[in-house]
């Protein structure tokens, strides 16, 4: 019995392998191609007895499938689309521990392990309820499919998005706060600048000074301090004239328990104090993620990780921005968090996942659910 046991396993194991393989064949980094492979996991969930919802929402598809029963509810978010990527990067490559290929890391490797873990979940053991999220448009900002199935009312206690964290758990991130802000100068003639004001150079000396703001300043147990990055520039048409208009649009990412009302003020309040004539607009924002190492759910998953790996686990905060800010909204910011298979270089040439990561995630996953 222990042997047929042990071949079962590693006949999972290879499958879900496989499931990878084909799904990094899918060229999904346009729309159609993001929802063939959504359309490829439904049939592969349909092929094992799973009940699948197939949604649409302004031609994006999205899948859902639920097991279990009780008062509290995980969620298991993966998406299949990607960033562009080269012909040949749509046929993976296995090579000792590593799938190369587009996607392989970011995610198609969280999005097989958490449908391998999802077959073998045995729903009539569960104390709680798994429904498992499959979308098409994370690359691209994920407000067609996880945002839409949150609006609809598919959101939970916890969530999970399988992003490549090297096992690592990301229970926070940065909040996102985007300002537009026009400098507004005099025009002159280039001779004679001393009869005008640049307002590239009042823009210039705004941008030097954020440095000494007080949020600038500030740190977390999990970050130095917040990012501030200047990506876009609009000012100046001819070498003869003082330019009158700098148009500056930044992408600033704060820290949980900062308020991006007060930088807001801080930010005008510069403008005040160095004398610059600025209009700004704050043309969108994200909240900040705030789940701390507290949370029930975090200690489960941290006990899953070191039971399945025997390595004691990694809490961290991320930079960037997923689709956990959705779910998070629901919850003030609580319990979505970033875990998923170690692997490098995704959105480059040369994208890999660790095989043994993914083994290894889906048996935390499964340990993690099926926990009491």
């Amino acid at each position: 019995m222990k042997g047929g046991g042990g071949s079962r396993k590693f006949g999972l194991a290879e499958k879900m392998i496989e499931l990878l393989k084909e799904l990094i064949k899918i060229q999904s980094d346009t729309k159609e191609g993001a929802n063939e492979a959504l359309l490829f996991c439904a049939d592969w969930l349909k092929e094992k007895g799973e009940t699948v919802t197939i949604h649409d929402n302004n031609g994006y598809q999205m899948l859902t499938a639920t097991k279990g029963q009780g008062n509290e509810t995980i969620i298991w978010n993966g998406h299949v689309d990607v960033v562009p990527g080269h012909q040949e990067q749509f046929v993976p490559v296995e090579e000792q521990d590593r799938i190369y290929g587009r996607g392989s890391a970011d995610m198609k490797a969280g999005v097989a392990a958490m449908m391998q873990a999802f077959i073998e979940l045995d729903s009539s053991s569960l104390n709680r309820i798994v429904q498992l999220h499959i979308v098409t448009d994370e690359e691209i900002g994920g407000r067609n499919t996880s945002k839409w199935l949150v609006e609809q009312g598919y959101h939970g206690d916890f969530v999970i998005c399988g992003e490549p964290t090297g096992l690592k758990v990301g229970l926070q991130s940065k909040g996102i706060l985007r300002m537009d802000m026009t400098f507004k100068g005099k025009p002159a003639h280039g001779s004679r600048p001393w009869e005008g004001i640049n307002a590239i150079e009042s823009a210039m000396k705004f941008h030097m000074a954020i440095a000494d703001l007080p949020f600038r300043k500030e740190s977390t147990e999990y970050y130095e301090q917040p990012s501030v990055n200047l990506p876009i520039i609009k000012a100046g048409e001819r070498y003869n004239v003082v330019p009158e208009i700098c148009e500056m649009s930044y992408d600033i990412r704060f820290m949980p328990g900062q308020d991006k009302d007060e930088i807001v003020r801080q930010l005008v309040d510069l403008a005040d104090k160095l004398d610059v004539d600025m209009e700004y607009k704050a043309s969108g924002s994200t909240p900040a993620l705030t789940t701390t190492k507290d949370n029930p759910y975090i200690q489960s998953l941290q006990k899953a990780i070191l039971d399945t790996t025997q390595q004691e686990p990694v809490l961290f905060g991320q930079h960037g921005a997923a689709d956990t800010r959705y779910y998070a909204a629901v919850t003030g910011g609580e319990g979505a968090i970033e875990f998923g298979p170690s692997g490098d270089d995704w959105h480059g040439n040369a994208e890999y996942v660790l095989i043994s990561s993914v083994h290894s995630y889906k048996d935390i996953l499964l340990a993690h659910a099926q926990s009491a």
